[in-house]
């Protein structure tokens, strides 16, 4: 059993006026006092955008390997294999941009020293004199291959796998930085959320620095080459190399930008780490460890207190004092940086816990530097007080309690919107999952945006942070593995510092089915040192990486704390439907894994890939409980969807029925992470000259999959809940069978057809559904109704629908904020004239709006469908279309939209905007 105790959550910038405790003292600290000591600036307006259309220009961050083979329908499981390798020039950049990561690399004699020069000073591009009137103005965050258009055919530059979207490619952003002469002597760094990818930027004609990886948030120092009072010009390269990926990475500038400007002597970036421990009702120990850097020439004596705050759950702002540190001097030696710990008992805290049987109560340690008994600095940092405990037999326990882990597995796009990062979509999409039933999140396979953290702190979400998709082995051409050598230690480590104060967090993972499964002890050796540094920089979580092939008497698995297999527990390959494919095979490995380490907990951490197209039912159906998807079973190839019986599975995959049961009989395992809880842009299995994936459990536009209602049966037993599959309007199977099935958190049904009962069932072992496999379909009602235990439990009934006739429109939200990045996302529905869903209705639909707001986009959740997202004409899937409404920034009013079709009435919606 291993004990692992609470920490903090992520560390920001906030503007406050409170009163702060000096030698015994009251000291006010003003806003203007605040603002003066340190200033974060979001520059996400106002920028010029140009991609390149044809050759590039030659400032490359270092050669690549030639692609002979574009080919991306390969199955995921598919070996990862060996690096090609290539030999660099004179003329890359490399060596001036690998200084940017020292901060990160311990080892001072391992730290890069920057060349003599300044490459692309001559260019246009970095010049302030540059006129780029002609480029394309836009804002941040920015993903500039959301608008498309869609690659189509086969061979296609860009193919499924990457979303058929013109992610790959050159592209320059420029942008004026106003800084006043009053911010000489300050330290002024650019701080970039997310750039994608190997961003090399300039100040002033100046090559700053940059950075590879395109998911690491990173910092540079502007300060040698700002001009205070002066006009300073901003230019950022980005090149996004094709066959880089296994998904849709997207392309940009894709998350929030900021200037921070700060004293020379300031806490450090992320310089602050909270964890507790001694965890009780009573009481909690609080540890804080803040870092800080003095860039100037001399030792500076400063002061540093910190008070305690709770948070108010529903402003998310400041609430009452709980607690302050005792107040010390220190000195701080010219260009070091010198950490301070300091450790403080909290009464009665409130602990952080998952929802829904938890609350995720938060903190706010505002830590502030003085020096003279003048404000030079202050940082806040958000935390939460939890336990946690990793048990071999009892899995997970926060604060003492078990926690089923009941998660899912999402990627970092947000549908028709990209890469570019929503707080509001991203909370749209938590909000569905939290219905569902999920409590944890696995980041497949890289860094989030921050603000995605902020809301799993915040709702109360499990997290498995999760930084590399490939080591040293490439997966795809042009992928991590040419930058691992010289990134991976940086890359590691500024992940870790950025996210280790959340309290969602639980665990670190630095690989997912990585090559060097295969490699024996040399792959072994390479996952040690990836731990080493995890637990470096955090040793109060687990730091793991996920295995589809390692078994339990290979090297690779003795390096992880906790054992995150992915689909080897409940067998890949290994039932009779699946014995004619080719690849990995593996029985279920549960058992083998708990007696080999009897003292590691297992997180099953990737599951199921089970596929589907909402709505969508294929005959005849499977009569076993899961089978891979091919053209002749579950599959329509020629309009490229997946029944939504969902049975049906990617060749490596289960179903669920197949994956609760194996869980159910191992109740060791700790929980689940489903792949996936959304669909997702790329990796459209099993149809490539698709756009998007079909394993979600919610489909691209946010429409529940019958799958949907199958978790939830399974993760919210305590809601009385039934669905019927299919849909009942079938004119063409008049007389044939039409399967039924029956989805419940009871344990038994009967069904009516027209009143008349079909039989009444009872759930066996290991049975997650109910089947009428029997059926003879004709027209009229389905009706369910479900019991548990004996009583009456809730009931479903599905209809006949008559011809399409009208239109309706329904917004999530009806009052938006002029913030100018505030969303609404409206559902159209197609019904009959008695307002019963036609689903298989898929008239083109046209949106229109008047007011202060824009249509930002349109979508319907068939993952074949290549209509480009901006359109506002869209076909509707199934009887369902989506239409994503933007509030335009300091225009309050009233915002229609409209949607028409042909042949059916119209409909309306009003949103205002506050």
């Amino acid at each position: 059993m291993q004990l692992i105790t609470a920490r903090c959550l992520r560390s920001s910038v906030r503007i406050l006026c409170l009163c702060l405790v000096i030698n015994g003292g009251l000291l006010p600290v003003t806003t203007a006092q605040v603002n003066k000591a340190r200033e974060r600036i979001a520059i996400n307006e106002g920028w010029k955008f140009m991609k390149y259309s044809s050759t590039p220009d030659k400032l490359i961050y270092d050669i690549r390997p030639e692609v002979a083979d574009r080919n991306d329908n390969i199955v995921a499981d598919s070996k990862p294999t060996e690096a090609v390798t290539v030999t660099s020039t004179t003329n890359v950049l490399k060596n001036w941009i690998l200084p940017s990561a020292n901060e990160f690399i311990k080892d001072p004699t391992k730290h890069h020293q920057r060349p003599a020069g300044n490459p692309g000073s001559d260019f246009p591009f970095v010049q302030n004199h540059f006129n780029d009137a002609d480029w394309e103005q836009v804002t941040l965050p920015h993903d500039w291959a959301i608008k498309g258009p869609f690659f189509k055919g086969e061979p296609a530059e860009v193919g499924g796998g990457m979303g058929r979207l013109p992610s790959p490619g050159v592209a320059w952003y420029r942008r004026k930085l106003d800084i006043p002469v009053t911010d000489k002597g300050k330290m002024i760094y650019l701080d970039v959320d997310g750039a994608m990818s190997y961003a090399l930027v300039w100040l002033n004609g100046n090559l700053v620095g940059g950075w590879p990886y395109g998911y690491n948030s990173f910092r540079l120092n502007l300060t040698p080459y700002i001009q205070p009072g002066g006009e300073n010009q901003l230019a950022i390269r980005l090149d996004n190399p094709n066959n880089s990926a296994r998904w849709y990475p997207g392309g940009g500038l894709y998350r929030n930008v900021w200037l921070t400007k700060l004293s020379p002597l300031h806490v450090a970036q992320w310089g602050t780490f909270v964890h507790t421990k001694n965890v009780s009702s009573a009481a909690a120990t609080v540890d804080l460890a803040v870092t800080l850097e003095n860039s100037a020439t001399s030792d500076q004596r400063i002061e540093l207190v910190t008070q305690i705050f709770t948070v108010n759950e529903k402003t998310g702002k400041a609430g009452n004092k709980v607690a302050t540190f005792p107040p010390a001097p220190h000195t701080i030696p010219a260009g070091q940086q010198t950490q301070i710990n300091n450790s403080i008992i909290i009464k009665n805290p409130l602990l952080w816990g998952p929802a829904p049987l938890q609350k995720p109560n938060l903190y706010l340690a505002v830590t502030r530097a003085y020096s003279n008994g003048k404000l030079i600095d202050e940082y806040e940092t958000r935390f939460g007080i939890r336990t946690l405990v990793f048990d071999a037999e009892k899995g997970l326990q926060v604060n003492g309690k078990p926690v089923h882990l009941q998660g899912v597995n999402q990627h970092h796009d947000l549908g028709a919107l990209g890469a570019a990062f929503n707080t509001r979509a991203a909370e749209r999409q938590l909000e569905l999952l939290r219905e569902l039933g999920c409590n944890a999140i696995r980041l497949s396979h890289n860094p989030p945006a921050p603000e995605l953290l902020e809301l799993t702190d915040r709702m109360g979400f499990l997290v498995i942070d999760e930084i590399f998709d490939s080591w040293e082995r490439k997966k795809t051409p042009h992928d991590f593995h040419l930058i691992f050598p010289d990134w991976y230690e940086p890359d590691t480590r500024s992940f870790i510092r950025r996210d280790k104060n959340h309290p969602s967090i639980i665990a670190w993972s630095f690989g997912n089915e990585v090559g060097e499964q295969y490699t024996g002890d040399t792959g072994a050796v390479v996952a040690r040192k990836l731990a080493d540094i995890v637990h470096d920089e955090d040793s109060t979580r687990p730091a793991t990486a996920s295995m589809n092939y390692a078994k339990p008497d290979m090297p690779f698995p003795k390096e992880m704390d906790i054992l995150c297999l992915n689909y080897q527990g409940e067998g890949i390959r290994d039932a009779p439907a699946y014995a004619h494919l080719k690849g990995i095979r593996t029985p279920p490995l549960y058992p083998a894994f708990h007696s080999k380490f009897p003292a590691k907990m297992i997180v099953s951490s990737e599951t199921a890939s089970a596929l589907s197209s909402r709505g969508t039912y294929i005959f005849p159906v499977y009569n076993g409980i899961s089978a891979p998807v091919s053209d002749s079973t579950g599959g329509d190839p020629v309009n490229k969807f997946v029944s939504a019986y969902e049975l049906y599975t990617a060749a490596f995959g289960a179903s669920p029925d197949k994956v609760f049961a194996s869980q159910d009989k191992h109740p060791y395992v700790s929980g689940e992470f489903v792949w996936s809880g959304w669909d997702y842009l790329g990796e459209p299995t099993p149809y490539y000259s698709a756009r998007s994936s079909y394993s979600g459990i919610i489909d691209l536009a946010g429409f529940k999959k019958d799958r949907f209602f199958l978790y939830q049966a399974r993760w919210r037993p305590n809601l009385p809940m039934a669905h019927i599959l299919p849909h009942w309007t079938w004119p063409e199977r008049t007389g044939l069978i039409t399967p039924v099935h029956v989805f419940t958190s009871g344990d038994e049904a009967e069904l009516f057809l027209n009143n008349q009962s079909l039989g009444r069932k009872k759930k066996g072992p290991y049975e997650y559904r109910l089947r009428w496999d029997s059926v003879v379909y004709k027209p009229g009602t389905l009706r369910v109704v479900t019991y548990k235990n004996g009583k009456p439990w809730a009931a479903d009934t599905v209809q006949t629908a008559g011809p399409a006739t009208k239109l309706h429109l329904q917004a999530d939200r009806n009052l938006l904020q002029t913030t100018g990045d505030d969303l609404s996302f409206l559902t159209l529905t197609i019904t009959d004239a008695h307002g019963i869903l036609a689903p298989e209705a898929s008239d083109l639909i046209s949106f229109s709006i008047t007011g202060p707001g824009e249509i930002v986009a349109t979508d319907n959740g068939d993952a074949a469908n290549l209509e480009p997202f901006p359109s506002k004409e869209r076909n509707a899937f199934k009887g369902l279309a989506l239409v994503i409404v933007r509030a335009k920034k300091g225009m309050p009013g009233t915002i229609t939209v409209t949607a028409t079709a042909k042949g059916l009435t119209t409909a309306k919606t009003i949103i205002k905007t506050n």
